[in-house]
């Protein structure tokens, strides 16, 4: 990799990456050799580099218990509201570097391994991302945890300990090859397991109705085993929890009347109960009506919600009652955020646990439960939206389905005072759809169980109270609220792009860090000849670091003098990776038609999974490694343009190839990309964004000035009006030549010889069933991209445009969005005072 730093730079290297002391150093070099010898049983004969990467993680996670003992102990005594975020993903990445940075350990490590005659970036490459999620919604939640923890709040992150996380993706003669993630294989240093807070969670069973009240009983019981995972904060000596369950059978299961003599039988059925925490549901933006999915979101739920009222009841100031069954308090004191509707039982099942176990009044509890739980919604496509059939519901959860049942009878009865005789109305807007199958819809759910809603950019926000959910916004507009998504500038910052930290703290100090709103005084530099040089200087460095990446693990030479464009993100027809191939093939056209001709040389990147069961997402994936394999091989074009697609993006490839992109494509079709958080990633490491008016694009380009991203095409209304009208591909098929010559090339085969078919279903889609309009967009793409290409023309400019959004970047961090939920739907203020250190006597 990268050549190691002389001592002279070492030094050299200000504090933002934490200063080494001589102790601290001696210290790691100590603790390091101890857990070598102790924790891992080697000695240096024979420790591997994987052995030498556990040593310093272990090493590195001492530093974080007596904080995290420290800060849960703070929590007990002060007794602060606490906030529950509940998530069927968390895409967290990899940890150590994170904690290293966040305790500002970072020289102190890099020296002693330096000294150990190992190599620091060596090592972070060994350890396994934790999977833990498919795109922006689990990323979303991960950085969401990092504000939490910097901000000081009481927050725990709850979610699944899925044994096997995102699939390994594999380019097998171009197409996607799914292989499992075994990211537990050799163990994890950061999770502690938690045998002694391990839960019974109930399925199946039926329901009695006796005089004392309401019995679930008869129920299979699967045990719910807690696995903790610190989340420091940023030099703030707070340590929160993530908490991650994992499914295990009783010791009785299936034991009883069942399999009276096959005991060995039992024994292996275990593994069905132990299944709901096997896998991730690999699907983005795309609903799957599974048992198995079902059952994991209940069972998530249903030991959290134990969790939290035990210790609701257990806190010191819980409830002056001494049985502690008062829960008037349990707003005040609980708030619970749903990551979209995969969490969405949580308000049936907190009903029934008020109601059922703790025999609170009905109505009293529902005021309880709307009051703590609050919903974010993430997408509008139709096809994401979570409705589950009836019958599934009336053999899983047989009382959370009476519940439902009760809960849409009170919401309908008070619609329909509202709104006498508007029966389509009361269609809308019930929980139950009626059909040949009924279902719930878990959206309507969680609107009406929820004290607040919000959406994840203005834009979507909008949309979500205009036609969403419409109906329910006029009859509750207090309940709707924007919160704008952002990233965690640790992560997508100081840890993936030190370079840039450095010379922006060279320029206004380090308080940006946890204040991004700070990068706005770099506006004062945007002239200053040796901070553009600076600026430019870092993002080649990082290109030529990310080139050799490429050629080291894929055998990929690129021209590093070329644009970087780069378009990484799930595989959907949503957010148009065909019109990135669309431009990509013109430009061969171009280049073809006049080899003499200059152009601006450019490397376009491509890269993301494609849910395994999405088969136009898959041929997606083809053509794109299909038209590399042309353009890449054709001796016409040489250096001028590659296509290169990148196997297996996940977060570690991230924060390799977001530091090294010159441009960022965010080109959904406007309207259906609810947020986008790739797009701030880009943003604020010095990409230039080509983008449509969809999702957070809208509030980069207000901050930063339209005419400083490359904006193009339909608008939200252009898109509702094409739609009134009708959209006909073939009208754009044929007045526009290049587009017709592109895709006649997808169709007749020229970028398949072997297989001329092989892209019918591409070319079919797009000419007769294009839900997303790609040849409506298709001419103002290119012609921006020609704008692109005439600004990468000169340099000076481009960098001074790069200096202008990194400027303009600070209203997207996730410390902004968390302290806008804090303050705006869980009623807490964070807090900028750290908790003293573990050497320090407390307070």
């Amino acid at each position: 990799m990268a050549a190691p730093l002389s001592d002279g730079e070492r030094r050299k290297q200000i504090s933002v990456r934490g200063i080494a002391g001589l102790g601290d150093v001696a210290e790691v070099r100590k603790s390091f050799n101890r857990h070598l010898h102790f924790t891992l049983v080697k000695d240096r004969n024979v420790a591997t580099p994987r052995d030498y990467y556990f040593a310093l993680a272990h090493t590195v996670r001492d530093h974080l218990v007596g904080r995290w003992i420290r800060t849960q102990q703070h929590y007990y005594e002060r007794d602060p509201k606490r906030i529950y975020y509940l998530s069927l993903e968390f895409y967290m990445g990899r940890t150590l570097q994170n904690t290293m940075v966040n305790l500002g350990l970072q020289n102190a490590c890099d020296e002693a391994i330096y000294q150990l005659g190992l190599d620091l970036e060596e090592l972070e490459e060994i350890e396994e991302d934790a999977g833990l999620g498919n795109g922006g919604l689990g990323r979303l939640a991960a950085c969401f945890l990092d504000s939490m923890a910097t901000l000081g709040l009481a927050a725990y992150g709850y979610g699944i300990r899925y044994e096997f996380g995102i699939f390994n993706q594999k380019i097998v003669d171009g197409w996607q090859v799914e292989e499992a993630d075994d990211w537990l294989r050799y163990g994890n240093p950061w999770e502690k397991a938690r045998p002694e807070y391990m839960l019974p969670v109930h399925f199946y069973g039926r329901v009695e109705h006796t005089p004392e009240g309401v019995k679930w009983i008869d129920t299979q019981v699967v045990l719910a085993m807690p696995y903790d995972t610190p989340v420091p904060g940023y030099k703030n000596n707070t340590v929160n929890t993530m908490r991650l369950w994992s499914a295990k059978a009783p010791n009785d299961f299936n034991l009883q009347e069942f399999n009276m003599g096959d005991y060995i039988e039992a024994v292996l059925d275990r593994n069905l109960a132990e299944n709901i925490s096997r896998v991730l549901y690999p699907n983005d933006n795309f609903f799957e009506g599974k048992e198995l999915r079902l059952k994991q979101e209940y069972f998530v739920v249903a030991a959290t919600l134990q969790d939290i009222i035990r210790r609701f009841k257990s806190s010191k100031f819980g409830c002056r009652d001494p049985v502690r069954t008062c829960f008037e308090t349990f707003p005040d004191k609980v708030a619970i955020q749903l990551n979209d509707t995969h969490p969405a039982l949580s308000i049936p099942e907190l009903m029934r646990i008020l109601v059922d176990v703790e025999k609170v009044d009905w109505d009293k509890a529902w005021e309880i439960t709307r009051r703590t739980c609050a919903y974010t919604n993430h997408t509008v496509l139709p096809e994401a939206l979570e409705r589950w059939p009836v019958s599934m519901f009336e053999k899983l959860l047989p009382r959370h389905l009476e519940i439902i049942y009760a809960l849409n009878q009170m919401h309908l009865d008070r619609v329909a005072a509202l709104y006498p005789g508007d029966i389509d109305r009361l269609r809308r807007m019930s929980v139950i759809e009626e059909g040949d199958c009924k279902r719930i819809n878990m959206a309507h759910l969680c609107v009406i169980g929820s004290h607040a809603v919000n959406g994840v950019a203005c834009i979507h926000s909008d949309i979500v109270k205009n036609s969403v959910f419409k109906d329910f916004y006029e009859l509750e507009p207090e309940k709707f609220q924007n919160k704008t998504n952002g990233i965690t500038p640790r992560r997508w910052l100081l840890l993936c792009n030190p370079g840039l930290a450095d010379i922006i703290a060279e320029k206004i100090g380090e308080g940006f860090i946890t204040d991004l709103s700070q990068l706005k005084k770099l506006l004062e530099f945007i002239d200053n000849e040796t901070f553009i040089r600076d600026v430019a200087k870092v993002k080649q460095e990082n290109k030529l670091k990310f080139a050799a990446y490429l050629e080291e693990q894929y055998k990929v030479k690129i021209n590093p003098m070329s644009m970087f464009d780069v378009q990484v993100k799930r595989i959907h027809e949503y957010k148009r990776q065909l019109l990135n191939c669309l431009h990509a093939i013109t430009l061969y056209n171009r280049i073809r038609c006049n080899p003499s001709k200059s152009f601006v040389p450019r490397t376009i990147m491509i890269g993301g999974k494609a849910a395994p069961g999405y088969h136009m997402a898959k041929m997606i994936i083809k053509l794109i490694t299909s038209i590399g394999e042309v353009i890449n091989n054709d001796p016409y074009v040489g250096d001028k343009l590659k296509v290169i697609f990148l196997e297996n993006y996940r977060v570690s490839l991230a924060e390799k190839v977001i530091p090294a992109a010159d441009l960022s494509q965010q080109i959904s079709t406007a309207g259906t990309e609810a947020s986008g958080t790739g797009n701030m990633k880009f943003m604020v490491n010095g990409a230039l964004t080509i983008g449509t008016m969809d999702g957070a694009n809208v509030e980069m380009a207000e901050e930063a000035g339209e005419e400083n991203l490359f904006i193009f095409g339909m608008r939200v209304e252009d898109v509702e009006a094409l739609d009134r009208k009708g959209y006909n591909a073939r009208e754009y098929y044929e007045s526009l030549p290049e587009l017709r010559q592109a895709i006649d090339q997808i169709s007749s085969g020229f970028f398949s010889p072997r297989d001329p078919g092989c892209f019918k279903d591409v070319v079919n889609m797009l000419m007769h069933h294009d839900r997303f309009k790609v040849f409506a967009d298709y001419e103002a793409y290119i012609k921006c991209q020609g704008q692109v290409d005439q600004l990468f023309m000169d340099p000076r400019e481009w960098t001074r445009k790069v200096i202008r959004n990194i400027a303009c970047s600070g209203k997207f961090s996730s410390d902004r969005t968390i302290t806008e939920y804090a303050r705006e739907i869980w009623g807490v203020e964070p807090s900028a005072t750290a908790i003293p250190p573990p050497n320090l006597p407390r307070n």
